[in-house]
Protein backbone atom coordinates (compact mmCIF):
# COMPACT_ATOMS: atom_id res chain seq x y z
CA UNK A 1 0.00 0.00 0.00
CA UNK A 2 1.53 3.32 -1.07
CA UNK A 3 0.78 5.68 1.80
CA UNK A 4 3.77 8.02 2.05
CA UNK A 5 5.36 8.10 -1.37
CA UNK A 6 6.16 11.76 -2.13
CA UNK A 7 9.59 11.16 -3.65
CA UNK A 8 10.40 14.88 -3.42
CA UNK A 9 10.01 14.88 0.36
CA UNK A 10 11.23 11.54 1.63
CA UNK A 11 12.79 13.04 4.74
CA UNK A 12 9.29 14.11 5.81
CA UNK A 13 9.02 10.50 6.92
CA UNK A 14 11.15 11.46 9.94
CA UNK A 15 8.91 12.34 12.89
CA UNK A 16 10.74 13.36 16.06
CA UNK A 17 7.74 13.89 18.34
CA UNK A 18 6.11 10.70 19.66
CA UNK A 19 2.79 12.48 20.27
CA UNK A 20 2.65 13.62 16.64
CA UNK A 21 3.68 10.14 15.49
CA UNK A 22 0.96 8.57 17.65
CA UNK A 23 -1.61 10.94 16.15
CA UNK A 24 -0.59 10.01 12.60
CA UNK A 25 -0.60 6.27 13.29
CA UNK A 26 -3.94 6.45 15.11
CA UNK A 27 -5.50 8.26 12.14
CA UNK A 28 -4.09 5.64 9.78
CA UNK A 29 -5.37 2.84 12.02
CA UNK A 30 -8.84 4.46 11.99
CA UNK A 31 -8.67 4.27 8.18
CA UNK A 32 -8.04 0.53 8.42
CA UNK A 33 -4.26 0.40 8.13
CA UNK A 34 -2.28 -2.11 10.19
CA UNK A 35 0.63 -0.46 12.04
CA UNK A 36 3.95 -2.31 12.34
CA UNK A 37 6.84 -1.09 14.51
CA UNK A 38 10.43 -2.23 14.75
CA UNK A 39 13.42 -0.70 16.49
CA UNK A 40 17.15 -1.06 15.94
CA UNK A 41 20.47 0.70 15.67
CA UNK A 42 20.71 0.49 11.86
CA UNK A 43 24.41 1.37 12.01
CA UNK A 44 26.17 0.67 8.70
CA UNK A 45 22.96 -0.29 6.93
CA UNK A 46 23.54 -3.64 5.19
CA UNK A 47 21.63 -6.32 3.27
CA UNK A 48 20.48 -8.09 6.44
CA UNK A 49 18.89 -4.83 7.65
CA UNK A 50 17.15 -4.16 4.34
CA UNK A 51 15.81 -7.72 4.05
CA UNK A 52 14.59 -7.53 7.65
CA UNK A 53 12.84 -4.18 7.08
CA UNK A 54 11.12 -5.48 3.94
CA UNK A 55 10.02 -8.61 5.80
CA UNK A 56 8.75 -6.46 8.70
CA UNK A 57 6.66 -4.38 6.29
CA UNK A 58 5.00 -7.56 5.00
CA UNK A 59 3.19 -7.94 8.35
CA UNK A 60 1.15 -4.77 7.92
CA UNK A 61 0.46 -1.61 5.95
CA UNK A 62 2.48 1.10 7.71
CA UNK A 63 6.04 0.43 8.89
CA UNK A 64 7.30 2.69 11.66
CA UNK A 65 11.02 2.30 12.33
CA UNK A 66 12.68 3.46 15.52
CA UNK A 67 16.40 4.15 15.31
CA UNK A 68 18.44 4.13 18.50
CA UNK A 69 20.12 7.46 19.20
CA UNK A 70 23.89 7.78 19.31
CA UNK A 71 23.70 7.89 23.13
CA UNK A 72 21.72 4.64 23.26
CA UNK A 73 24.03 2.86 20.84
CA UNK A 74 27.07 3.84 22.88
CA UNK A 75 25.39 2.32 25.92
CA UNK A 76 24.48 -0.95 24.15
CA UNK A 77 27.46 -1.39 21.84
CA UNK A 78 30.33 0.54 23.41
CA UNK A 79 32.08 3.91 23.12
CA UNK A 80 33.33 3.43 19.54
CA UNK A 81 29.82 3.10 18.13
CA UNK A 82 27.86 4.19 16.23
CA UNK A 83 29.88 4.43 13.04
CA UNK A 84 27.17 6.42 11.24
CA UNK A 85 25.77 9.45 13.13
CA UNK A 86 22.13 9.46 14.20
CA UNK A 87 20.91 12.08 11.72
CA UNK A 88 22.43 10.24 8.78
CA UNK A 89 20.99 6.90 9.94
CA UNK A 90 17.51 8.43 10.22
CA UNK A 91 17.82 9.95 6.75
CA UNK A 92 19.11 6.68 5.20
CA UNK A 93 16.18 4.82 6.71
CA UNK A 94 13.76 7.40 5.32
CA UNK A 95 14.97 6.59 1.80
CA UNK A 96 14.01 2.91 2.13
CA UNK A 97 10.78 2.40 0.20
CA UNK A 98 9.41 -0.15 2.67
CA UNK A 99 9.58 2.34 5.55
CA UNK A 100 6.72 4.80 6.05
CA UNK A 101 7.79 6.67 9.20
CA UNK A 102 11.07 6.97 11.12
CA UNK A 103 11.80 8.26 14.61
CA UNK A 104 14.72 8.35 17.01
CA UNK A 105 14.53 6.16 20.12
CA UNK A 106 16.31 7.46 23.22
CA UNK A 107 14.40 6.27 26.26
CA UNK A 108 16.70 4.22 28.41
CA UNK A 109 16.89 4.92 32.11
CA UNK A 110 20.10 5.51 34.10
CA UNK A 111 20.91 1.79 34.20
CA UNK A 112 20.20 1.25 30.49
CA UNK A 113 16.72 -0.28 30.79
CA UNK A 114 14.50 0.56 27.83
CA UNK A 115 11.33 2.40 28.87
CA UNK A 116 9.21 1.40 25.81
CA UNK A 117 8.32 5.04 25.02
CA UNK A 118 7.71 4.56 21.29
CA UNK A 119 5.50 1.50 21.57
CA UNK A 120 3.62 2.91 24.58
CA UNK A 121 2.65 5.89 22.41
CA UNK A 122 2.02 4.15 19.08
CA UNK A 123 0.56 0.87 20.45
CA UNK A 124 1.44 -1.06 17.28
CA UNK A 125 -0.70 -3.79 15.84
CA UNK A 126 2.53 -5.73 15.29
CA UNK A 127 5.97 -5.32 16.84
CA UNK A 128 8.77 -7.01 14.92
CA UNK A 129 11.97 -8.14 16.64
CA UNK A 130 14.99 -10.03 15.40
CA UNK A 131 16.01 -13.19 17.25
CA UNK A 132 18.48 -12.68 20.08
CA UNK A 133 17.82 -8.92 20.24
CA UNK A 134 15.45 -8.95 23.22
CA UNK A 135 15.48 -11.23 26.26
CA UNK A 136 12.28 -13.22 26.85
CA UNK A 137 11.23 -11.00 29.78
CA UNK A 138 11.53 -7.93 27.58
CA UNK A 139 9.45 -9.58 24.83
CA UNK A 140 6.75 -10.17 27.47
CA UNK A 141 6.89 -6.45 28.37
CA UNK A 142 6.58 -5.51 24.68
CA UNK A 143 3.46 -7.68 24.40
CA UNK A 144 1.75 -5.38 26.93
CA UNK A 145 1.91 -2.53 24.40
CA UNK A 146 1.51 -4.40 21.11
CA UNK A 147 -1.31 -6.56 19.82
CA UNK A 148 1.19 -9.04 18.38
CA UNK A 149 4.94 -9.63 18.65
CA UNK A 150 6.74 -11.46 15.86
CA UNK A 151 10.36 -12.56 16.21
CA UNK A 152 12.17 -13.00 12.90
CA UNK A 153 15.40 -14.86 12.24
CA UNK A 154 18.35 -12.85 10.99
CA UNK A 155 17.83 -12.23 7.29
CA UNK A 156 21.43 -12.73 6.15
CA UNK A 157 24.22 -14.83 7.59
CA UNK A 158 27.30 -13.09 8.98
CA UNK A 159 26.09 -9.57 8.30
CA UNK A 160 25.80 -8.07 11.75
CA UNK A 161 27.34 -4.62 11.84
CA UNK A 162 29.63 -5.65 14.70
CA UNK A 163 30.88 -8.64 12.71
CA UNK A 164 31.38 -6.53 9.58
CA UNK A 165 33.47 -4.03 11.57
CA UNK A 166 35.52 -6.79 13.24
CA UNK A 167 36.15 -8.62 9.96
CA UNK A 168 37.16 -5.40 8.17
CA UNK A 169 39.55 -4.37 10.94
CA UNK A 170 41.01 -7.86 11.08
CA UNK A 171 41.68 -7.91 7.31
CA UNK A 172 43.32 -4.49 7.45
CA UNK A 173 45.44 -5.37 10.48
CA UNK A 174 46.63 -8.59 8.83
CA UNK A 175 47.62 -6.62 5.73
CA UNK A 176 49.47 -4.04 7.85
CA UNK A 177 51.29 -6.79 9.78
CA UNK A 178 52.20 -8.56 6.53
CA UNK A 179 53.60 -5.30 5.14
CA UNK A 180 55.64 -4.72 8.31
CA UNK A 181 57.04 -8.27 8.23
CA UNK A 182 58.07 -7.89 4.58
CA UNK A 183 60.32 -4.95 5.46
Amino acid sequence: MEIFRDSQKLTNKIVADYDKLAGVTEALRALGYKIVVTIGSWDLLHIGHVRYLNKAKSFGDVLVVGADTDRSIKYYKGPLRPIIPEGERLEMLSYQSCIDLVTAVDDTDDVGKWQYGLIKKVRPDVFIAVEDSYPEAQLEDIKQYSKEVIVLPRQAENTSTSKLIQDTLKRHLIKILDTIQER
